[in-house]
């Protein structure tokens, strides 16, 4: 943020309002102040009351601050004037709507992390993006992954702030509040980068947000895009890996587009496909005919890649009670899953079944 923008709508102010009045920034420097002496002073003292007191404000020595609307738990910076009475609180509040407005200007013309907010949400046009990446002297041309980060639970707005420091490079690194619950971020990566590299963020939010704040989240990972004007696709990727991760690896906390697989297929498909899916495969008799220990034993047979022998053993029971089990399995449904083809057909049908569930319908 240019401190000049501030200083020139102090300067306005000056001749209308008989107090002083300033700016400081997030470290407690006045960046901007009708008395011009005061540039540059250092009040660490204000940051403190300012975190530690209500939206509405605070007074520290002899001074009313009030901060500026920003995107963290944190403020960025904070109008002050000169006087503790109500008078210097009014003013202070006219301040802030003054100096917010020129703030959002400056952000949308000049923010590099508004830039991004605005191609991932796709309040952009496509020729805008090419120009203000010019006049940003945003590099276009360099890999770059897009991390969603979701809240389970109640939300706490220190998330983002704990993201941030992270990835503290904001020239390179978006961290984004999206709405209560999601933050984003823009990742610049190394050339050659991998999903290895990719995950291995992931987890590293996963695990810095859950020391730090004892919340629980999830992570969904777009694929890594070439170019600025794919970050949208990317942040779209990152959302949707979260939604199909909901139903198929609810027990995932990181989870990637390119490993959904057929989930991912399942989930565009309309209900009304799934549902004569699972008709036309379970013609003898539904699936929810199956009983909680059938079920067990099929989960565990896929899980070991259809070896009848590795099955048994970790089902604690005889391999021939298992061939049981398969037979009773091929009599009521019709699919022998020591069968390729039946075996994935069943396996396609348990995820149809699981995701219909998740849509409200349960037949």
């Amino acid at each position: 943020m240019s401190s000049r923008m501030f200083q020139g709508i102090v300067l306005q102010m000056k001749d209308n309002i008989s107090r002083t009045v300033g700016v400081i920034d997030a470290e407690g420097v006045v960046v901007a102040c009708s008395e011009l002496t005061c540039i540059g002073e250092h009040w660490s003292g204000a940051v403190t009351a300012i975190n530690s007191g209500e939206s509405g404000g605070a007074r520290f020595e002899g001074r009313t601050f009030k901060p500026l609307a920003g995107w963290g738990a944190q403020f960025d910076y904070a109008a002050f004037v000169k006087g503790e009475d109500e008078l210097a609180a009014s003013l202070c509040a006219m301040a802030v709507v003054a100096f917010n407005g020129a703030k959002t200007y400056y952000e949308e013309k000049h923010d590099k992390a508004t830039f991004v907010k605005n191609i991932i949400s796709d309040n952009i046009l496509l020729g805008d993006v090419y120009t203000q990446a010019k006049e940003l002297h945003f590099i276009s041309e360099v890999p770059r992954a897009a991390f969603l980060v979701r809240q389970l639970g109640q939300a706490d707005v220190s998330v983002i702030d704990v993201i941030q420091n992270l990835f503290p490079d904001k020239q390179s690194d978006f961290v984004i509040s999206i709405n209560e619950t999601d933050v984003a971020l823009i990742k610049q990566l190394h050339e050659g980068a991998d999903a290895k590299d990719l995950s291995k963020i992931a987890k590293q939010i996963v695990t810095a947000v859950t020391q730090e704040l004892g919340v629980k989240v999830v992570v969904g990972i777009g694929t890594i895009v070439p170019h600025i004007r794919d970050l949208a696709r990317a942040y779209k990727e990152a959302g949707v890996a979260i939604d199909v991760g909901k139903v198929f690896d609810t027990e995932k906390t990181v989870i990637n587009y390119e490993n959904l697989g057929i989930g991912r297929l399942i989930y565009q498909l309309p209900t009304i496909l799934c549902q004569m899916f699972l008709q036309e495969v379970f013609k003898k008799s539904p699936i929810d005919a199956l009983d909680q220990e059938t079920l067990l034993t099929i989960n565990k047979f896929f899980e070991n890649n259809l070896n009848v022998s590795e099955t048994a053993r970790k089902l604690f029971v005889h391999r021939n009670t298992l061939v049981y089990r398969l037979e009773k399995i091929k009599k009521l449904t019709g699919l022998d899953l020591r069968e390729f083809d039946d075996a994935i057909t069943f396996k396609v049908a348990l995820m149809v079944k699981k995701y219909l569930i998740s849509r409200g319908i349960e037949s």
